[in-house]
């Protein structure tokens, strides 16, 4: 994991999501299909990957860094074991700091190739040390699961794939890299990446990343199935691999168990552990296989598990699919915005440019009233401003080029009334994707 500057870290029905941020469910939203349920992934297996990529270190100068033999060594032992299993495998090369790097790509055959699921991490380590927990125990971890995928003979719904990213210690430059060769065609059809870096501190806590919800929330209920508390983290804030896939719009989550920072009495508390870092050989010569705490290691390498295999099996939303909230929202007379919320899942890629926004809002002078839609970024769409005179309420489909804006996410419509003496409330809002 890099860590320049303190990183940000977090298959659920849409009602469940719905209550968690307290909105409205889609009232006709296909749910996904049913999940067969994800394997027990052997930490001893994951352990064995370990101890495996640990001796390739030790004989290749005590590291697994860019631009090492190491390095090279590691995306070959993890290239063999994906080839065997029945994995497409591409290695991708590029440059950085004067050396070759390299990403290693692993398709399963089937699933839908237009809603492709991704799950990753970085393979190299920093000069000074082995980088077993970072970040040999995401690598690991994802490493068994792509195998347990093979074992299993898993068809899910979705394309699933596989990365193991170089260079992520020089500033994420293999993911980067991945992402820019990637053409936007391409990109819009990545319904999620999952990202897996240090997952095995020997001190750890539970950090979900909260980049988007319906990710987010798988992990966290299935931590809640365990009875082990969760937060959301925020010591690096964006500084892994995720951030290559979120910049460019793709739902992005994953897991961490900290680095440096020091673990409060707090979370002493809920998880037991010291007062101290959570990795205290966090970029050290002694991040080896000594350095793994095998519980943390063990749920989180389940929790990928279940994560591929619930995210995988969900189904995408047919076009013409329609999501609409009729919990009535009444709007104060000359008072502030309010605002009725859609949780959009399961559309593959961005909204389209004639996205269907229907509006019913009973009132009593339309005139007073400024509608926008707000997309899940924040981005701002005029519906209706102060038009209509003296007409009463506002019920009309509006047709906005959505284009730019991922389809997935919590989508608004803001009212406010801006003048005296009429009143009225938002009846119902829905979009047509």
């Amino acid at each position: 994991m890099k860590f320049s500057v303190p990183r940000r870290v977090g298959a659920v029905a849409a009602l469940a999501l719905a209550g968690l941020l307290g909105t409205s469910a889609p009232s006709a939203t296909a749910q996904p299909d049913a999940a067969l349920a994800a394997p027990d992934i052997s930490v001893a297996n994951v352990k064995q990957h370990l101890a495996d990529l640990q001796s390739i270190a030790t004989a290749n100068g005590g590291n697994r860094a860019h631009g090492r033999t190491g390095y090279k060594a590691s995306i070959d032992f993890v290239k063999a074991k994906l080839d065997a299993a029945g994995y497409t495998t591409t290695v991708q090369q590029f440059t950085s700091s004067g050396s070759t790097g390299y990403n290693l790509i692993a398709d399963w055959p089937g699933g839908d190739p237009n809603q492709v699921l991704m799950a990753g991490s970085h393979l190299d380590s920093v000069t000074s040390g082995p980088g077993i927990n970072d970040n040999g125990s995401g690598s690991a971890a994802v490493l068994e699961t792509a195998l347990a995928v093979s074992r299993a003979g898993l068809q899910p719904t979705k394309h699933l794939r596989f990365g193991w990213w170089g260079a992520e210690e020089l500033g994420l430059v293999g993911s980067k890299y991945y992402v820019s060769q990637l053409p936007t065609t391409e990109r819009s059809k990545l319904s999620g990446y999952l990202n897996f870096d240090m997952i095995g501190s020997p001190n750890p806590g539970y950090f979900v990343y909260d980049d988007d919800p319906t990710i987010e929330q798988t992990f966290k209920s299935y931590f809640a199935g365990l009875g082990v508390p969760t937060e959301i983290e925020t010591e690096g804030d964006g500084r892994s691999d995720h951030a290559s896939f979120k910049n460019v719009g793709v739902p992005v989550g994953g897991l961490f168990t900290g680095a440096s920072r020091v673990k409060s009495s707090a979370q002493v508390q809920k998880w037991g552990g010291t007062a101290t870092a959570f990795d205290r050989c966090y970029h050290s010569s002694c991040d080896t296989t000594s350095n793994i705490n095998d519980t943390a290691l063990d749920r989180n390498s389940d929790a990928i598990a279940h994560a591929i295999w619930t995210l995988s099996a969900g189904t995408t939303q047919p076009p013409g699919t329609v999501f609409e909230n009729t919990t009535d929202v009444s709007i104060p007379d000359n008072g502030a915005a309010v605002t009725s919320t859609l949780n959009v899942t399961g559309v593959t890629g961005n909204a389209p440019s004639t996205l269907k926004v229907g509006v019913d809002i009973v009132h009593t002078y339309r005139g007073d009233l400024v509608v926008d839609l707000v997309a899940p970024d924040g981005s701002v769409y005029s519906l209706s401003n102060r038009s209509g005179g003296s007409a009463d309420n506002i019920v009309q489909t509006y047709t906005v080029d959505a284009s730019s804006e991922v389809a997935n996410g919590a989508w608004k419509l803001r009212v406010q009334d801006k003048a005296a003496a009429d009143t009225g409330y938002i009846n119902s809002f829905k979009l047509t994707f």
